[in-house]
């Protein structure tokens, strides 16, 4: 929306970062994001048939979320109007909402851009939904959070979800090239100081425009080398926001680099959680279940170094706790696999729904009272202590239910050990039969 500044024109001579001067003209100076705006992909299509659908834009910062939707307005002419979830409430919205009503009474559509609409609650996001029916607005909503577990459905269900990329080095070399067009000189860096520049910017290419104008508005008499570009500007953290998407990604990623046996890759998703910020807890959750998941009774260890590492970090704290976190890391990465147990019990409870309340057989319960004994409770139970090899063979199943095979060890590690038990009192119960 156009303010008097605006109008005045007094904004055109109003100091703008580097990022915002060079934000593309046309679709076609977007970087990074081909798979929506060349060929076949659904922004070309729409742009082609002059179709327009409401959208959800999901992507790191710095992707062109903000840019595309600005774009979009101007070419499907429809009026462009940008609110931000963080900043407004219930009241913004309904002006909104009045606003765009009263343009389309004079034949007018609003494009209605929401940045970082996961931050809406769940009723701020329904008021959306009548006005995205009846086609008073088309919404456009920028989010860097997982759609599925921050948008409502009933949005899900209206708006179609494009995914933006991260930008590549050769996204990130073109936005340099294009800064240092725009400033009429180049960056006073060596090749491996640009290199570097880029790897900071993380795939954000709004973040990299801000380092380079920093850096071409600096006097160097020399190209600054890497050792002289992190001293020149703060290096940012990894992206990683330890309450959303990024910390299930992560956590999924040291989860299956451990059952996959890859031990370097495990330690290097724990340094990335770490760094990032991560609460250990969660991290030392997440190992004691894979110790139980995926290892089990192939190691029977692993459980107590997993637990054990816990312990040892609540009484050293970190840093020194952090290599607990990683000597367990090491040794369930190690470790001989296998998800029997974790297997086994997921179809005893399947089989537990399956059969509903049967009762255990009789001879195996106890039968504390009179009446309990006349009805043949504990009758013909035999002591295993008191059997031979210490194995009686009798059927512990409900008696109307056939005998089970729940678990199944692997050839690996100490269940090769369990195997060979069980195959030996798979015998004697057969011969018990007999």
């Amino acid at each position: 929306m156009a303010t008097l500044f605006d109008a005045a024109g007094l904004s055109d001579e109003a100091p703008r970062p580097l990022a915002d001067r060079l934000r593309p003209g046309t679709l076609d100076e977007v970087v990074g994001q081909d798979h929506l705006l060349k060929g076949d992909g659904p922004i070309a299509r729409m742009v082609t048939s002059g179709r327009w659908a409401s959208l959800i834009l999901w992507g790191p910062p710095g992707t062109g979320k903000t840019t595309i939707a600005r774009l979009l307005a101007e070419v499907s002419k429809l009026s462009f109007v940008q609110i931000s979830a963080i900043f407004s409430g219930v009241a913004d919205l309904r002006k909104v909402f009045d606003q765009a009503r009263a343009l389309r009474e004079q034949g007018t559509g609003t494009l209605l851009f929401v940045d970082e609409i996961h931050r809406f609650n769940r009723s701020q996001q329904d008021s959306f939904l009548p006005h995205m029916e009846d086609g008073t607005i088309i919404l456009v909503g920028a989010t860097t959070e997982n759609p599925s577990f921050e948008l409502n459905g009933a949005i899900l269900s209206r708006a179609q979800v494009l995914v933006l990329n991260r930008l590549r080095d050769g996204d990130l070399d073109v936005l340099l090239a294009r800064a240092e067009e725009a400033a009429g000189k180049t960056l006073p860096l060596d090749a491996d100081a640009r290199d570097l520049l880029k790897r900071m910017a993380d795939g954000d290419g709004r973040y990299l425009l801000n380092l380079a104008e920093d850096l071409l508005e600096r006097h160097a008499d020399a190209p600054l080398n890497a050792e002289a570009l992190v001293a020149a500007v703060q290096k940012r953290a990894p992206l990683y926001d330890k309450t959303q998407e990024e910390h299930y990604n992560l956590i999924s990623a040291l989860h299956k680099s451990i059952r996959g046996s890859d031990v370097d890759a495990a330690l290097y998703w724990l340094a990335r959680m770490l760094v990032g910020g991560e609460d250990p807890l969660y991290i030392q959750r997440r190992l004691v279940r894979a110790a139980m998941e995926d290892i089990g009774l192939a190691d029977p260890q692993a459980l107590t170094q997993a637990v054990a590492a816990k312990e040892a970090y609540e009484f050293l704290g970190s840093p020194e706790g952090d290599l607990a976190m990683a000597q367990t890391v090491i040794y369930l990465a190690t470790a001989p696999k296998s998800n029997a147990a974790y297997s086994a019990f997921g179809a005893a409870k399947g089989a537990a729904r399956q059969h509903g309340s049967l009762m255990p057989p009789k001879h195996i319960l106890n039968a504390p009272t009179k009446l309990m004994k006349e009805q043949g409770y504990g009758a013909g139970y035999e002591y295993d202590h008191d059997a031979d090899e210490g194995f009686s063979g009798q059927n512990y199943f409900p008696e109307n239910m056939d005998r089970q095979t729940f678990y199944a060890p692997v050839e690996r590690g100490f269940e090769r050990e369990v195997a060979k038990r069980l195959e030996y009192w798979s015998k004697l119960r057969a011969s018990n039969r007999t």
